[in-house]
């Protein structure tokens, strides 16, 4: 069974911006997730101070980069926003955890926001299963 919905154009302008609006936070969850595979000293003291055991780290640095991975790549992009999204949900549970203040708390939501904020852009098929405006 096809689905009813159809995919209307993406104008070249809301497919670049989406793009960039993408990229921002890809590119820091990239980063961050090459720290946690690293290790060096500041990732380690800054995850075990959050309740974390070191032992934990390296393999939170290959789950955030195969979703953010998953999330690059247009034809797994939604998948990798769900993975994401998960991933900052917790984030967002261990700041407020360690009553880390509303910077830190609200830093991963403001990523979850630009993820899907930038796949709205550029994905024709999530703008026609989620339209805006009627």
């Amino acid at each position: 069974m096809q689905p009813s919905t159809q995919a209307a154009p993406v104008s070249n302008k809301m497919l670049w911006t989406g793009r960039i609006v993408s990229a921002l936070p890809a590119l820091f969850l990239l980063f961050d997730g090459g720290a946690k595979l690293a290790q060096p000293a500041p990732v380690v003291e800054t995850t075990v101070k959050l309740g974390y055991p070191a032992s934990v780290i390296f393999g939170l640095g290959v789950v955030l980069l195969a979703a953010t991975l998953l999330y690059i790549i247009p034809r797994t992009a939604v998948l990798g926003a769900i993975l994401l999204t998960g991933y900052l949900g917790g984030a967002v549970a261990t700041h407020v955890r360690a009553q880390q203040g509303w910077f830190a708390i609200l830093f991963p939501v403001f990523f979850g926001v630009l993820i899907w904020g930038g796949l709205y852009l550029r994905d024709a098929r999530l703008r026609a299963l989620v339209p805006l405006r009627s």
